[in-house]
C-alpha cells in the first residue's frame, strides 16, 4: 500500500493507504476526502478533482497530457503544480505523496 496525505483548503490533513495502480483521485472517493467532487468518475472531462501536487513530489507524478491541461483550463486557481488527480497513478513511488485541494473546484 501507498500513503497519500491529502490537505484541504484549512490546512487539515488526512492520510490514507493506497493501493497500486488505482488513482489519486479513486482513493481521495473512497476515504471521503472532502474538496474533491469527481464529478465525471476520473475521465478527464472536467476540473472537479484539481489538486495541487507538493513540489518535492510533482516530477515523480508526470507531466499532464494535453488533455489534462485543456481541463486544467476549467479549474480553479490553477497553480504550476496543478493536477487532475484523476491523472496520476499510484505507484510505489509515490509512497508519501502529498497533494493540497483548493478551496472550491471548477
Amino acid at each position: 500500500m501507498v500513503k497519500i496525505t491529502y490537505i484541504d483548503s484549512y490546512g487539515e490533513s488526512r492520510s490514507v493507504e493506497a493501493e497500486e495502480g488505482t488513482t489519486v483521485m479513486e482513493n481521495a472517493i473512497r476515504n471521503s476526502i472532502p474538496e474533491i467532487v469527481a464529478e465525471c468518475g476520473g475521465g478527464c472531462a472536467c476540473a472537479t478533482c484539481h489538486v495541487y501536487v507538493d513540489e518535492a513530489w510533482y516530477p515523480l507524478t508526470g507531466q499532464p497530457s494535453t488533455k489534462e491541461e485543456d481541463m486544467l483550463d476549467f479549474a480553479y486557481k490553477v497553480q504550476p503544480n496543478s493536477r487532475l488527480s484523476c491523472q496520476i497513478k499510484v505507484t510505489p513511488e509515490l509512497d508519501g505523496l502529498v497533494v493540497t485541494t483548493p478551496s472550491r473546484q471548477g
